[in-house]
């Protein structure tokens, strides 16, 4: 069964960055979207950024500019910088990964909390 593993989140205070990664615990042939989604308490899950195998990327509106989305050139590694980070921010981060067929694997979460 293969799984998606996050790393990352943590404590930070507003202002500062964090680095999220996400890879699959076992082999996986392809994928086509990686992608970052996250989850407030008592808010729906939104998405924050998503990048293609050819390297398109697409952020939520309220992350522009401070986040950065990457691949590894493996494609299979996902990468989340995040920079000036605000209290809004704090959630729990979900990795996606959608594969061909449009099946998709989702990580565990890691906690993103950011002090004001």
């Amino acid at each position: 069964q293969v799984q998606l593993v996050e790393s990352g989140g943590g404590l930070v205070q507003a202002g500062g960055s964090l680095r999220l990664s996400c890879a699959p615990s076992g082999s996986i042939f392809s994928i086509n979207v990686m992608g970052w989604y996250r989850q407030a308490p008592g808010k729906q899950r939104e998405l924050v950024a998503t990048i293609t195998s050819g390297g398109t990327s697409n952020y939520a509106d309220s992350v522009k500019g401070r986040f950065t989305i990457s691949r590894d050139s493996d494609k299979k590694t996902v990468h989340l910088q995040m920079n000036s980070l605000k209290p809004e921010d704090t959630a729990v981060y979900y990795c996606n990964a959608e594969l061909p067929f449009g099946i998709h694997f989702w990580g565990q979460g890691t906690q993103v909390t950011v002090s004001s």
